[in-house]
């Protein structure tokens, strides 16, 4: 019997390379109606069905075992973040594998995993789950500032504070407690601040075992953590890789990720590794992409191989130790502005590309749309690749590229929202 996959979530570009990579192979997306328009190349699946935002989790199950009763899915994937939860369900109930409900709440509700994390000794940062303003202030006389105060979910660096003076904490409250989304309970994380330089770890697991593909060096904006750019690898030592990639793979053990791609973020402080948060899925911000130009391995297609039951450990692991595998360091730079206002166009992008070693100059925010601070991740309005022979060079390079690219701005008079 031929593979029948139903895809969760508008799915990025998966259900089509599935239906590629596997002749006779076909798949159904079933997604949040908000994202409908998200959903590449529709017609090439047996069917698309949309579920409105607010629609309780049994309506899910219900559709897809709908469908199971005249056409059995073979498999159930997830490739994206935000529809986690009803996947989880879904297969559950289909009696299909995939990662469990409990393991999908502990990676999007990020108090309770640290919470659990504690309770099995893997990290003892401080944190708490505040629903007010009296919590938060309690918190901070328990274990002082700074302290970072960000939604219990989220992504994309939404909603997340430093705090670093008590007169700020009613801001930070406001601000994470207008960013959550999803089912977790109510109220915001504070926790604990961690100084040092971050990474991400990405690792794929198969039944269980895991291995860590790459880690990158990430570099963060100080006031409002959106990511700056990245690099691939990091330029650790071996011993330090070995210490994080130790410390993830205990934390993916923890929270009971069985299978797939995970992209875990952290803190290399002074007492070693500590967590800021882990995703059941690859990393964004052109991370996979950094990953294969330093590893040769391409976490994206093994997530397509292991979604029609290919074993895709081996063939990592080969990767990863092939002694004559170019060593080349890969870089992303995100450009922003501090001007709000309305974009008008964005130039320079020849002289960008002319820059040794760029690989990509992407354009990311269109003309007409309002732009201002950087708040979150779409608030970066363009991106460069760049490829050289070392790790800061890299980042040189893409740096340079950014610093061509000119933004022009039509300002909004004060008071108005229309632009001129």
């Amino acid at each position: 019997m031929s593979e029948h996959i139903l895809i969760v979530g508008p799915g990025r570009d998966f259900p089509p390379r599935l239906r590629r990579a596997e002749p006779g192979a076909r798949t159904t997306v079933i997604c949040d109606i908000t994202y409908m328009g998200r959903v590449r190349e529709p017609g090439g699946n047996a069917r698309v069905i949309c579920v409105r935002r607010d629609a309780p989790e049994q309506e899910w199950i219900d559709l897809a075992m709908a469908v199971h009763k005249f056409d059995p899915f073979t498999r159930v994937s997830s490739f994206g973040e935000s529809d986690q939860y009803p996947y989880a369900a879904i297969a559950e109930a289909l009696g299909l594998p995939a990662h469990s409900r409990e393991t999908v709440n502990l990676a999007h509700d990020k108090a309770a995993m640290r919470a659990w994390l504690r309770e099995q000794g893997i990290d003892g940062a401080a944190s708490a789950r505040v629903r007010d303003l009296d919590e938060l202030r309690a918190f901070v006389g328990r274990h002082g500032l700074p302290c970072i105060v960000k939604p219990v979910t989220n992504a994309g660096s939404v909603g997340v504070s430093k705090v670093t003076s008590e007169s700020d904490l009613e801001r930070a409250l406001e601000r994470a407690g207008g960013s959550g989304t999803g089912p977790a309970e109510g109220g915001v994380l504070v926790e604990e601040f961690f100084d040092g330089p971050q990474f991400s770890v990405e690792a794929f697991s198969e039944s269980g075992e895991h291995e860590v593909v790459g880690v990158t060096r990430k570099y963060s904006d100080p006031v409002s953590f959106v990511e700056l750019g990245h690099v691939s690898p990091a330029g650790l030592s071996g011993e330090r890789s070995r210490e994080i990639g130790t410390y993830v793979e205990r934390i993916l053990d923890a929270i009971g990720v069985r299978d797939g791609p995970t992209h875990t973020e952290i803190v290399l402080t002074d007492r070693g590794p500590r967590l800021i948060e882990t995703h059941i899925r690859m990393g964004g911000d052109r991370i996979p992409d950094l990953t294969l130009d330093s590893t040769g391995v391409d976490i994206d297609d093994c997530a397509v191989r292991q979604a029609l039951g290919e074993r895709v450990l081996p063939g990592i692991r080969a990767a990863l130790d092939t002694a004559d595998r170019p060593r080349r360091a890969s870089s992303v730079w995100f450009a922003s502005v501090d001007t709000a206002g309305v974009l008008d166009a964005v130039t320079g992008t020849d002289d960008a590309a002319a820059v040794p070693g760029v690989t990509e100059v992407s354009v990311l925010a269109e003309p007409g749309t309002r732009i201002g601070a950087l708040v979150d991740s779409e608030s970066r309005l363009a991106c460069v690749r760049a490829l050289a022979d070392t790790p800061d060079a890299a980042v040189t390079a893409a740096q340079e590229a950014v610093s061509r690219l000119e933004f022009r701005i039509r300002a909004r008079p004060q008071g108005s929202g229309a632009a001129v």
